[in-house]
């Protein structure tokens, strides 16, 4: 994908990653959960403004932007809008495509749905660690492709993001409609369509 994908209103980025692929080395997958995060709200890294840390955010769109989550798992966020303005979309969750052997054994689990139904869950996967901050997600390592042809246009759930507690009422998560890798809780229009 080139930066002129990721330099518009990361929310409309957010939605139209649904569908699109990520790989890295030889795992790989299509995303299927993103949410949005901008430096007018309290809940993005941007918010407290430009520091050695949320440099990435601020930079060209088109970088990954990757950081420690509660001391443990790295997450991996796509650089959207203008230069100057921070805002990313977490990549929240995928369906495993591409090494899935390989997925499993960095997990240390036989479930295909599981391997990447969270942030930390699919950099695990992955093996997407620190040092891909500010890498280029169109040259790689961690890379971002189009979508492919059976995920062209895929309904994307609109909800409420999970897992934060300030501004938790803003609708910026975005869900594949029928996929079970979505992370738990699931939104209600993603129960209603796998009938769960």
């Amino acid at each position: 994908m080139r930066p002129d994908f990721y330099a518009r209103p990361v929310v409309d980025v957010a939605r139209d990653l649904i569908g699109c692929t990520i790989s890295h080395g030889e795992t790989g997958g299509v995303i299927v959960e993103t949410e949005a995060y901008h430096q007018s709200e309290p809940a993005c890294h941007a918010y407290a403004g430009f520091t050695a840390r949320t440099s990435t955010l601020f930079g060209p769109p088109g970088r990954a932007y990757v950081y420690r989550s509660y001391g443990i798992h790295a997450l991996l966020n796509a650089v959207s809008e203008a230069e100057g303005v921070g805002a990313a979309v977490l990549i929240r969750a995928l369906e495993p495509v591409d090494g899935v052997e390989i997925m499993r054994a960095r997990r240390g689990l036989d479930c295909v749905d599981d391997l990447c139904s969270g942030p930390g869950k699919l950099t695990q996967a992955l093996g997407v660690q620190l040092h891909h901050n500010a890498g280029d997600l169109a040259a790689g390592p961690v890379r971002v492709g189009p979508p492919p042809r059976e995920w062209r246009g895929a309904r994307a759930i609109t909800a409420t993001r999970i897992g934060i507690t300030r501004a938790a009422e803003l609708p910026w998560r975005f869900c594949a409609s029928g996929s079970r890798s979505v992370s738990r809780p699931w939104p209600s229009g993603l129960r209603s369509a796998l009938k769960v």
